[in-house]
């Protein structure tokens, strides 16, 4: 019987980068007329790669769920590697640079389906070689990692248990950040990107220090906040299924289902001020979960010598395709009325699209600023900056943030604080300082890639540190229970009796004032 092979030559992998070159990136924003829309630039120094074999095919990279993504438009200095394992193909490219390289055979599955995770398993292991911002791979032989794994996959008969080997193989990283997830999983991630889903509400990460799946927020009034999930709480089961090792995709994808169904999770809380502390059950319906990533208020404000003025309160959950233009026109709307301050809120947001999180501090900034700065993996610091900004308004600015702000929302907060533009009040952030590419393979799923670390503008390091606030408030709200705050929270009385709202007036009369903040 004839045998069939998949033919790899790998050469060695580079451990140099090449020299930096700039480009220019441009982003949609609205003008001071919400109908016409303009166009915002900022500016990146990356790495120029070549590769110019025929048998590669060069991929961009896309941060979360779409081409409009921030890595997407430093993708030109990321050279994707999407290989096509079919039988008897070779797969290489060039790399003038290095002296040899090696080819090795592989066994291909004569199982379709599992011959199709084949292709899949060397499309993965290729933009890891190119991209993964550890060049080390944690230490390990990543050629020999593919062989392995091949080897391990041959005699499967199952797609499924096929996937758990590519799976099997991120792990072995160290990074749970990158991953793969299933096309139907994808296809749920992008709904919930665009801003729109069937489920119960709940925001879901993996806690890198202890591999467990925690809540980072609720939507207000969703199923999950109506049952008194926190933030903090760790999810254990689903529908009676235990959660080890699933991935915050894959549970949300066991989370999610159509409106008027239910799903039953169990969830450990350990806060010591919640009756619901401890480990429970509960039943949770699912419902049109609408993600508007603004809601916003004004909140009438008199400063120390008596002056009536007006606060503008805007409150950003979410980092979604809408978010900066949403957050533009409400700042428009704020303007008109003759608000003189605002408080930007970014606590419990889990962050979304990264590039979303550059549009909105364009909003508040002005010049060529640098926005954040990016750390690849050998190590260059790469700036992004504005190019030529106007803000749409110089309004004193005070940004809350809290545990739950993470990834784009510590963007956010640090491109804004680091530049003087705006004074933090809250506490630390979750620290999630790692940037991942999202590109979708050829079977439709897709690959989670860590790419590059991140600093603020002032070189301060996130990544399992936080972002420190300038000034402290305490959690709990004054004169009010949380509960009852919570089924009117958007109401005027219920943010003034938050003491983190009343400590963000304080910090804003005093930039008011032209003192110096305490």
């Amino acid at each position: 019987m004839e045998s069939l092979f998949l033919n790899l030559e790998l050469s060695p992998i580079s451990t140099k980068s090449p020299k930096p070159t700039s480009f220019l990136l441009s982003s949609p924003r609205f003008s001071s007329l919400k109908s016409r829309v303009i166009t915002k630039k900022w500016s990146v120094s990356v790495p120029c790669v070549c590769s110019s074999s025929p048998s590669v095919k060069k991929t961009e990279s896309k941060l979360h769920s779409n081409g409009q993504d921030f890595i997407k438009s430093v993708g030109k200095g990321v050279i994707g590697f999407a290989a096509a394992a079919t039988t008897l193909a070779s797969v290489c490219y060039e790399a003038p640079a290095f002296a040899e390289s090696l080819t090795v055979a592989f066994p291909v599955s004569r199982a379709p389906e599992v011959n199709t995770v084949q292709r899949t398993l060397v499309e993965a292991w290729g933009l890891i070689r190119e991209t993964f911002v550890d060049p080390t791979f944690n230490h390990q032989d990543w050629d020999l990692k593919l062989q392995q794994t091949m080897v391990e996959m041959f005699p499967l008969n199952s797609a499924d248990v096929a996937y758990t080997k590519i799976s099997g193989m991120l792990s072995t990283l160290g990074d749970p950040f990158t991953r793969i997830i299933s096309p139907k999983e994808y296809q749920s991630f992008r709904i919930g990107s665009d801003g729109n889903l069937q489920g119960v509400g709940i925001f879901i990460n993996i806690e890198p220090r202890t591999g467990h799946l925690v809540v980072l927020s609720c939507v207000k009034g969703s199923p999950a906040a109506r049952a008194g999930i926190h933030e903090g709480d760790e999810l254990i089961e689903i529908n009676g299924e235990r959660l080890d090792g699933v991935t915050s995709e894959a549970a949300a994808q066991k989370l999610r289902g159509t409106a008027g169904t239910s799903v039953k999770v169990k969830v450990h809380s350990d806060m010591e001020s919640s009756r619901d502390a401890g480990i429970r059950e509960v039943n949770l319906p699912r419902e049109y979960i609408t993600l508007s990533p603004i809601s916003s208020t004004i909140i009438p404000h008199k400063t120390p010598d008596g002056h009536l003025t007006k606060t503008g309160y805007v409150k950003l959950s979410a980092f979604s395709q809408s978010a900066a233009i949403d957050m533009a026109n409400t700042i428009l709307d704020m303007e008109t009325q003759g608000v003189h301050s605002y408080i930007l809120d970014l606590r419990n947001n889990p962050g979304g699209l990264v590039k979303a999180g550059l549009d909105v501090a364009q909003i508040w900034l002005d010049g060529d600023e640098t926005l954040v700065n990016t750390i690849d993996r050998d190590g260059n610091m790469l700036p992004i900056n504005m190019v030529d900004g106007h803000a749409i308004t110089h309004d004193p600015l005070v940004v809350l943030v809290n545990e739950g702000s993470a990834s784009a929302s510590e963007i956010l907060a640090g491109a804004l604080h680091d530049n003087g533009r705006a004074i933090l009040v809250g506490h630390k952030t979750f620290g999630k300082g790692k940037i991942q590419s999202v590109t979708e393979l050829h079977d439709g799923s897709a690959l989670f890639v860590t790419v590059a670390k991140y600093l603020s503008p002032a070189l301060h390091d996130i990544d399992q540190v936080g972002i420190m606030p300038d000034v402290q408030c305490t959690t709990d709200m004054l004169n009010s229970p949380r509960d009852s705050l919570l089924k009117n929270e958007s109401s005027t009385s219920s943010l003034e009796a938050d003491s983190c709202i009343l400590v963000a007036e304080h910090e804003l009369d005093i930039q008011e004032s032209g003192g110096t903040a305490s």
